[in-house]
């Protein structure tokens, strides 16, 4: 098992596209650390404005980038007869399925790390230097925030699996996140807050409802959505790809 994970991590990684992504996602969270590292960039409103960093649904944004991660690595396997390619290298589908999740797995959890920790580092650095925020307080963001930007790529992943391709899934999560939420958040609120971005903004400790849910509760219902998308997709890939 060990030679067929090793391989799926050497696919991964040879993917221009992985490389893509992890700068983007990069780039694009060290921005957002940078506008939100005091109160001065405010999105107007009602109260008069709220700071960049207080809006979930913004700091979050590049968690939808490292989502392509999983989603391509996923979809390249059917382009151009590479899963027959695969299968003739591993007949065992369960046993090729379940290193391809491992690798996507690991190096989500790679990226989740450059992405997340220098980000959080520049956002937050004043706040350490102060002893307004204290070292723990710190230390749990980041475990959160590393596996939210873990577990979306990983939900991606199902979700290709299941669509043979990358391109359905990454407009789903996106849509589903940053239209459908905000739109029926305040009619459903209990439904929405189920979905996979309101779980994840409540585990990062920037919810954008009135009630959320607890920081850990939030992360065991996106670790349930991946586990079920990934049980799923398991079953497909077994019975249907070849």
């Amino acid at each position: 098992m060990s030679a067929v994970v090793a391989g799926e991590l050497d696919k991964v990684r040879t993917l221009a596209s992985t490389w893509t992504v992890v700068g983007l996602a990069l780039v694009a969270q060290l921005v957002l650390a940078l506008l939100a590292r005091d109160d001065t960039v405010r999105v107007a409103g009602s109260d008069g404005g709220t700071p960049l960093g207080q809006i979930g649904g913004v700091m979050l944004a590049p968690v939808y980038v490292l989502a392509a991660l999983g989603a391509l690595a996923a979809g390249t396997e059917y382009l151009n007869g590479q899963l027959r390619v695969s299968l003739l290298a591993v007949p065992d589908r369960p046993r090729l399925f379940g290193a391809q999740l491992v690798a996507v797995t690991a190096a989500s959890a790679a990226a989740a790390v450059v992405v997340v920790v220098p980000a959080h580092l520049v956002q937050h650095s004043g706040l350490l230097a102060e002893g307004t925020l204290t070292p723990g307080a710190a230390a749990v963001d980041v475990v959160a925030l590393v596996a939210v930007y873990t577990l979306v790529p990983v939900v991606a992943f199902g979700l290709a699996v299941l669509a043979r391709g990358a391109v359905l899934p990454l407009v789903v999560l996106v849509v589903a996140g940053l239209l459908v939420a905000p739109t029926l958040r305040g009619a459903l609120p209990d439904l929405i807050a189920l979905l996979p971005h309101d779980a994840a903004l409540s585990a990062v400790g920037l919810p954008e409802r009135t009630h959320p849910l607890p920081r850990w509760a939030g992360l065991g219902v996106l670790a349930a959505w991946a586990a079920a998308l990934v049980g799923a997709a398991g079953v497909t890939f077994t019975r249907r790809d070849a």
